[in-house]
């Protein structure tokens, strides 16, 4: 890959990346409920959204998304309506992600359930959509294979989104531990709360 693009790659979705948006807050209300290490199967869900998202704006499958929007927009509904369940659920301090106010408890749900909640984040963010249809192709060299440069590019789409959802999930964490000192365990289900049901609805109206 042309050194000059790659110098110009890195940065931008590093940007792009740490900018916030539906996965970072996703990242923080999980760190700040069930903590960073099963956050992490949310990551490893959202990572493999966000490389389908970008294998397929350099590929063109985003045009049948494009030819049939009735198809993004039911599987952007399903999924905003699911988070602000999930959302409705830690404010009344109930759910699988929300902490026990007698016992702490953290979540106790499938992994494999915070693995789906990550991949139909990032699939159904039209925002994620747009970046990597606008933003990844022009870093493609046309004069060279493509299957190694899109390997090459997704790693790095892929780490720079690992590195930013832990520094978001870490800072979640950090918030867990304040408010558990003062025991305010419902202060805590409904701030975490609020966010999840905040990405439903954004995820809706975007």
């Amino acid at each position: 890959m042309n050194t000059a693009l790659l110098g110009m790659f890195i940065p931008t979705f590093f940007f792009v990346s740490i900018t916030p948006g539906m996965c970072m807050t996703l990242a923080l209300t999980l760190g700040m409920s069930i903590g960073y290490k099963r956050t992490l199967w949310m990551m490893i869900g959202e990572l493999v959204g966000v490389a389908v998202v970008a294998v397929s704006a350099v590929v063109g499958i985003a045009a049948i998304m494009l030819n049939y929007p009735w198809l993004f927009v039911a599987f952007k509904t399903v999924g905003a309506a699911y988070l602000f369940y999930l959302g409705i659920q830690m404010w009344l301090s109930k759910g699988k992600l929300a902490l026990s106010a007698e016992t702490g408890a953290t979540y106790q749900g499938s992994q494999w359930g915070l693995v789906v909640q990550g991949f139909v984040t990032a699939i159904a963010n039209p925002k994620g959509w747009a970046f990597m249809i606008s933003l990844l192709p022009p870093f493609i060299d046309q004069s060279a294979s493509l299957a190694p440069q899109l390997i090459f590019l997704v790693s790095i789409i892929m780490l720079s989104e690992f590195v930013c959802m832990t520094l978001y999930a870490t800072g979640g964490k950090g918030l867990k531990r304040a408010l558990s000192k003062s025991q305010n365990v419902r202060l805590m289900n409904r701030i975490a709360g609020s966010l999840m049901m905040g990405v439903g609805i954004w995820l809706f109206v975007s």
